[in-house]
Protein backbone atom coordinates (compact mmCIF):
# COMPACT_ATOMS: atom_id res chain seq x y z
CA UNK A 1 0.00 0.00 0.00
CA UNK A 2 1.31 3.34 -1.33
CA UNK A 3 1.70 6.08 2.01
CA UNK A 4 -0.74 8.51 -0.09
CA UNK A 5 -3.21 5.85 0.08
CA UNK A 6 -5.36 7.45 3.08
CA UNK A 7 -8.63 5.12 2.47
CA UNK A 8 -7.88 1.28 1.06
CA UNK A 9 -11.43 -0.49 1.21
CA UNK A 10 -10.95 -4.30 -0.25
CA UNK A 11 -13.50 -6.50 -1.39
CA UNK A 12 -16.14 -5.05 0.81
CA UNK A 13 -19.44 -6.95 1.65
CA UNK A 14 -22.32 -6.26 3.68
CA UNK A 15 -25.55 -8.93 3.60
CA UNK A 16 -28.55 -8.47 5.29
CA UNK A 17 -30.08 -11.72 5.84
CA UNK A 18 -30.62 -12.65 1.98
CA UNK A 19 -30.14 -9.13 1.02
CA UNK A 20 -26.61 -8.87 -0.58
CA UNK A 21 -26.27 -4.55 0.19
CA UNK A 22 -22.61 -4.06 -1.06
CA UNK A 23 -20.94 -6.89 -2.97
CA UNK A 24 -17.15 -7.08 -2.99
CA UNK A 25 -16.70 -3.35 -3.32
CA UNK A 26 -13.04 -2.08 -3.52
CA UNK A 27 -11.22 1.24 -4.00
CA UNK A 28 -9.17 3.82 -1.83
CA UNK A 29 -8.68 7.20 -1.61
CA UNK A 30 -5.15 9.31 -1.88
CA UNK A 31 -4.24 12.11 0.41
CA UNK A 32 -5.28 15.88 -1.29
CA UNK A 33 -8.42 14.17 -3.06
CA UNK A 34 -12.24 14.97 -2.99
CA UNK A 35 -13.84 11.60 -3.81
CA UNK A 36 -17.64 11.85 -5.08
CA UNK A 37 -19.67 8.51 -3.78
CA UNK A 38 -22.70 8.48 -6.03
CA UNK A 39 -25.73 5.99 -5.83
CA UNK A 40 -29.54 5.87 -6.00
CA UNK A 41 -31.42 5.18 -3.02
CA UNK A 42 -30.60 1.59 -2.08
CA UNK A 43 -27.72 1.19 -3.78
CA UNK A 44 -25.60 0.38 -1.05
CA UNK A 45 -23.94 3.92 -0.69
CA UNK A 46 -24.87 4.28 3.26
CA UNK A 47 -24.24 0.80 4.16
CA UNK A 48 -20.89 1.21 2.32
CA UNK A 49 -20.32 4.92 4.36
CA UNK A 50 -21.47 3.19 7.68
CA UNK A 51 -18.99 0.88 7.24
CA UNK A 52 -16.45 2.93 6.15
CA UNK A 53 -16.85 4.75 9.57
CA UNK A 54 -16.71 1.98 12.16
CA UNK A 55 -20.56 1.81 12.39
CA UNK A 56 -21.24 -1.27 10.91
CA UNK A 57 -19.01 -4.19 10.88
CA UNK A 58 -19.11 -5.96 7.17
CA UNK A 59 -19.83 -9.25 6.59
CA UNK A 60 -16.13 -9.63 4.77
CA UNK A 61 -13.45 -7.90 3.15
CA UNK A 62 -11.08 -4.87 5.04
CA UNK A 63 -11.03 -1.37 5.50
CA UNK A 64 -7.70 0.39 6.37
CA UNK A 65 -7.74 3.86 7.76
CA UNK A 66 -4.72 5.98 7.31
CA UNK A 67 -2.85 2.09 7.28
CA UNK A 68 -4.87 1.37 10.13
CA UNK A 69 -6.96 -2.27 10.10
CA UNK A 70 -10.37 -0.58 11.57
CA UNK A 71 -12.04 -4.08 12.36
CA UNK A 72 -8.43 -4.75 14.10
CA UNK A 73 -7.72 -1.58 15.93
CA UNK A 74 -11.41 0.22 15.84
CA UNK A 75 -10.03 3.44 18.15
CA UNK A 76 -6.97 3.86 16.58
CA UNK A 77 -8.58 3.96 13.21
CA UNK A 78 -10.94 6.56 13.55
CA UNK A 79 -8.53 9.07 15.09
CA UNK A 80 -7.77 9.41 11.42
CA UNK A 81 -11.33 10.00 10.84
CA UNK A 82 -13.78 12.96 10.72
CA UNK A 83 -17.83 12.33 10.04
CA UNK A 84 -20.43 14.71 9.32
CA UNK A 85 -23.65 12.80 8.66
CA UNK A 86 -26.36 13.95 6.83
CA UNK A 87 -28.52 15.42 9.79
CA UNK A 88 -25.48 16.96 11.70
CA UNK A 89 -24.88 15.72 14.98
CA UNK A 90 -25.72 19.63 17.27
CA UNK A 91 -26.84 20.69 20.62
CA UNK A 92 -28.26 23.44 19.27
CA UNK A 93 -28.96 24.72 22.89
CA UNK A 94 -25.11 24.98 22.91
CA UNK A 95 -22.92 28.30 21.34
CA UNK A 96 -20.89 27.78 18.47
CA UNK A 97 -17.84 27.35 21.07
CA UNK A 98 -19.41 25.53 23.86
CA UNK A 99 -20.00 22.35 21.24
CA UNK A 100 -16.64 22.77 19.68
CA UNK A 101 -15.27 22.69 23.18
CA UNK A 102 -17.62 19.56 23.85
CA UNK A 103 -15.89 17.67 20.62
CA UNK A 104 -12.38 18.71 21.39
CA UNK A 105 -13.28 17.01 24.62
CA UNK A 106 -14.47 13.40 22.91
CA UNK A 107 -11.52 13.86 20.51
CA UNK A 108 -9.76 14.22 23.59
CA UNK A 109 -7.39 16.45 22.24
CA UNK A 110 -5.31 17.40 25.08
CA UNK A 111 -6.06 20.65 27.17
CA UNK A 112 -2.74 22.97 25.81
CA UNK A 113 -4.30 22.49 22.42
CA UNK A 114 -8.04 22.43 22.48
CA UNK A 115 -8.10 26.46 21.96
CA UNK A 116 -5.80 26.47 19.07
CA UNK A 117 -8.20 23.01 17.81
CA UNK A 118 -11.39 25.44 18.26
CA UNK A 119 -9.82 28.39 16.75
CA UNK A 120 -8.42 26.03 13.90
CA UNK A 121 -12.10 24.80 12.87
CA UNK A 122 -13.70 28.12 13.29
CA UNK A 123 -11.58 29.73 10.81
CA UNK A 124 -11.50 26.77 8.82
CA UNK A 125 -15.24 26.76 8.68
CA UNK A 126 -15.95 30.65 8.40
CA UNK A 127 -17.38 30.25 12.09
CA UNK A 128 -15.20 32.86 13.83
CA UNK A 129 -17.59 35.58 14.02
CA UNK A 130 -20.58 33.44 15.52
CA UNK A 131 -18.62 31.87 18.38
CA UNK A 132 -20.81 33.03 21.09
CA UNK A 133 -23.83 32.58 19.04
CA UNK A 134 -26.32 29.71 19.76
CA UNK A 135 -26.50 27.07 17.35
CA UNK A 136 -30.36 27.14 17.61
CA UNK A 137 -30.05 30.61 15.96
CA UNK A 138 -27.73 30.07 13.31
CA UNK A 139 -29.06 29.53 9.84
CA UNK A 140 -29.15 26.10 8.30
CA UNK A 141 -26.09 27.19 6.40
CA UNK A 142 -24.10 27.87 9.29
CA UNK A 143 -25.48 25.09 10.95
CA UNK A 144 -24.04 22.93 8.39
CA UNK A 145 -20.50 24.55 8.77
CA UNK A 146 -20.41 23.93 12.34
CA UNK A 147 -21.08 19.97 11.39
CA UNK A 148 -17.90 20.44 9.23
CA UNK A 149 -16.06 22.18 12.10
CA UNK A 150 -16.69 19.35 14.97
CA UNK A 151 -15.72 16.74 11.77
CA UNK A 152 -12.19 18.48 11.35
CA UNK A 153 -11.76 19.71 15.06
CA UNK A 154 -8.89 17.17 15.60
CA UNK A 155 -7.56 17.46 11.91
CA UNK A 156 -7.94 14.02 10.62
CA UNK A 157 -6.51 12.77 8.22
CA UNK A 158 -10.18 11.51 6.33
CA UNK A 159 -13.23 13.55 6.14
CA UNK A 160 -16.22 11.98 5.51
CA UNK A 161 -19.16 14.34 4.40
CA UNK A 162 -22.68 12.75 4.09
CA UNK A 163 -25.67 14.59 1.98
CA UNK A 164 -23.69 17.57 3.26
CA UNK A 165 -25.75 20.64 1.06
CA UNK A 166 -29.17 19.10 1.49
CA UNK A 167 -31.93 21.71 1.85
CA UNK A 168 -29.24 24.76 1.38
CA UNK A 169 -30.27 27.73 -0.46
CA UNK A 170 -28.37 28.51 -3.33
CA UNK A 171 -26.03 30.96 -1.89
CA UNK A 172 -25.49 28.42 1.11
CA UNK A 173 -24.52 25.35 -1.23
CA UNK A 174 -21.94 26.90 -3.09
CA UNK A 175 -20.18 28.24 0.07
CA UNK A 176 -20.22 24.93 1.32
CA UNK A 177 -19.01 23.55 -1.98
CA UNK A 178 -16.54 26.02 -1.55
CA UNK A 179 -15.59 24.82 2.11
CA UNK A 180 -15.34 21.16 0.73
CA UNK A 181 -13.04 21.72 -2.09
CA UNK A 182 -10.69 23.81 0.26
CA UNK A 183 -10.30 20.77 2.83
CA UNK A 184 -9.65 18.51 -0.07
CA UNK A 185 -5.95 20.24 0.41
CA UNK A 186 -5.12 19.36 3.82
CA UNK A 187 -7.45 15.96 3.80
CA UNK A 188 -8.77 13.07 1.89
CA UNK A 189 -12.15 13.74 1.86
CA UNK A 190 -15.27 11.29 0.98
CA UNK A 191 -18.39 13.57 -0.40
CA UNK A 192 -21.40 10.88 -0.25
CA UNK A 193 -24.14 12.75 -2.70
CA UNK A 194 -26.83 11.89 -4.52
CA UNK A 195 -26.57 15.33 -6.23
CA UNK A 196 -24.67 15.04 -9.60
CA UNK A 197 -23.70 18.78 -10.18
CA UNK A 198 -22.46 18.40 -6.39
CA UNK A 199 -19.53 15.97 -8.22
CA UNK A 200 -18.91 17.92 -10.85
CA UNK A 201 -18.69 21.23 -9.00
CA UNK A 202 -16.46 19.79 -5.53
CA UNK A 203 -14.81 16.47 -6.63
CA UNK A 204 -11.43 15.24 -8.23
CA UNK A 205 -13.02 12.07 -8.78
CA UNK A 206 -16.44 10.14 -8.48
CA UNK A 207 -17.57 6.42 -8.32
CA UNK A 208 -21.11 5.25 -8.76
CA UNK A 209 -22.55 2.43 -6.70
CA UNK A 210 -25.67 0.47 -8.08
CA UNK A 211 -27.18 -2.36 -6.43
CA UNK A 212 -24.32 -2.99 -4.18
CA UNK A 213 -21.66 -3.02 -6.86
CA UNK A 214 -19.34 -0.51 -7.63
CA UNK A 215 -19.87 0.39 -11.28
CA UNK A 216 -17.53 3.07 -11.97
CA UNK A 217 -14.42 4.87 -10.47
CA UNK A 218 -13.26 7.67 -12.88
CA UNK A 219 -11.84 11.36 -12.22
CA UNK A 220 -13.94 14.14 -13.51
CA UNK A 221 -11.90 14.78 -16.62
CA UNK A 222 -12.64 11.06 -17.44
CA UNK A 223 -16.22 11.75 -16.96
CA UNK A 224 -16.30 14.71 -19.07
CA UNK A 225 -14.98 12.74 -21.75
CA UNK A 226 -17.96 10.09 -21.03
CA UNK A 227 -19.93 13.25 -21.09
CA UNK A 228 -19.30 13.64 -24.93
CA UNK A 229 -21.49 12.74 -27.38
CA UNK A 230 -21.22 11.25 -31.02
CA UNK A 231 -23.57 13.38 -32.23
CA UNK A 232 -24.12 17.27 -33.46
CA UNK A 233 -27.28 19.29 -33.16
CA UNK A 234 -27.83 20.85 -36.63
CA UNK A 235 -30.17 24.09 -37.28
CA UNK A 236 -31.11 24.96 -40.29
CA UNK A 237 -34.15 27.40 -41.83
CA UNK A 238 -33.96 25.66 -45.24
CA UNK A 239 -33.20 21.78 -44.88
CA UNK A 240 -32.55 19.11 -47.50
CA UNK A 241 -33.47 16.18 -47.41
CA UNK A 242 -32.24 13.51 -45.03
CA UNK A 243 -30.66 11.77 -47.78
CA UNK A 244 -28.56 14.62 -48.60
CA UNK A 245 -27.21 14.88 -44.98
CA UNK A 246 -26.75 11.38 -44.89
CA UNK A 247 -23.44 11.60 -48.06
CA UNK A 248 -21.88 13.88 -46.17
CA UNK A 249 -18.72 12.41 -44.87
CA UNK A 250 -18.95 10.86 -41.39
CA UNK A 251 -22.96 11.44 -41.00
CA UNK A 252 -24.84 8.30 -39.83
CA UNK A 253 -27.92 9.43 -39.02
CA UNK A 254 -30.17 12.43 -39.35
CA UNK A 255 -33.17 12.56 -36.89
CA UNK A 256 -35.44 15.82 -37.02
CA UNK A 257 -36.18 17.06 -33.14
CA UNK A 258 -39.05 18.70 -31.95
CA UNK A 259 -37.75 21.97 -32.28
CA UNK A 260 -37.66 22.12 -35.69
CA UNK A 261 -33.72 21.32 -35.54
CA UNK A 262 -32.27 17.88 -36.41
CA UNK A 263 -29.99 16.07 -33.95
CA UNK A 264 -26.47 14.58 -36.21
CA UNK A 265 -25.07 11.61 -35.30
CA UNK A 266 -21.65 10.77 -36.53
CA UNK A 267 -18.65 8.14 -36.16
CA UNK A 268 -16.97 8.78 -32.83
CA UNK A 269 -13.64 9.54 -34.59
CA UNK A 270 -15.15 11.89 -37.39
CA UNK A 271 -16.85 15.33 -36.64
CA UNK A 272 -18.28 16.25 -39.93
CA UNK A 273 -19.36 19.82 -38.47
CA UNK A 274 -16.72 21.61 -40.96
CA UNK A 275 -18.15 19.30 -43.78
CA UNK A 276 -21.82 20.14 -42.93
CA UNK A 277 -21.23 23.56 -42.80
CA UNK A 278 -19.09 24.21 -45.73
CA UNK A 279 -22.28 22.47 -47.35
CA UNK A 280 -24.80 24.43 -45.72
CA UNK A 281 -22.82 27.95 -46.74
CA UNK A 282 -22.55 26.68 -50.16
CA UNK A 283 -26.26 25.28 -50.89
CA UNK A 284 -27.58 28.24 -48.44
CA UNK A 285 -29.43 26.12 -46.21
CA UNK A 286 -29.49 28.83 -43.50
CA UNK A 287 -27.13 27.68 -40.93
CA UNK A 288 -28.19 29.41 -37.56
CA UNK A 289 -26.81 26.53 -35.11
CA UNK A 290 -24.18 23.87 -35.27
CA UNK A 291 -23.03 22.60 -31.73
CA UNK A 292 -21.79 19.39 -30.43
CA UNK A 293 -24.40 17.62 -28.48
CA UNK A 294 -23.18 16.97 -24.68
CA UNK A 295 -24.79 14.37 -22.50
CA UNK A 296 -25.11 15.75 -18.61
CA UNK A 297 -23.98 13.48 -16.15
CA UNK A 298 -27.36 12.54 -15.09
CA UNK A 299 -27.38 11.04 -18.63
CA UNK A 300 -24.13 9.03 -18.26
CA UNK A 301 -25.15 7.63 -14.27
CA UNK A 302 -28.43 6.41 -16.26
CA UNK A 303 -26.46 4.63 -19.15
CA UNK A 304 -24.31 3.37 -16.43
CA UNK A 305 -27.30 1.80 -14.53
CA UNK A 306 -28.68 0.30 -17.26
CA UNK A 307 -26.21 -1.25 -18.72
CA UNK A 308 -25.47 -3.22 -15.66
CA UNK A 309 -29.37 -4.24 -15.33
CA UNK A 310 -29.00 -5.50 -19.14
CA UNK A 311 -25.37 -7.29 -18.12
CA UNK A 312 -27.41 -8.97 -15.25
CA UNK A 313 -30.43 -9.82 -17.00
Amino acid sequence: MEQDSLIQVEQLSRRFGDNLAVDNVSFEVRRGEVLGFLGPNGAGKSTTMRMITGNLAPTTGSIRINGIDILEQPREAKRALGYLPEQPPLYRELSVDEFLLFCARLNRIPKNRTAAAIDYAKERCGLTAVGRRLINNLSKGYQQRVGIAQAIIHSPEVVILDEPTVGLDPIQIREIRKLIRELGGEHSVILSTHILPEVQATCDRAQIINKGRLVLSDTIEGLGRRMQSSSLLLGLRRPPASEVLLDVSGVIEAEALEDGRLRITHRPEQSPAEALAKRAVAEGWGLFELVPERLSLEDVFVDITTEEEEVAA
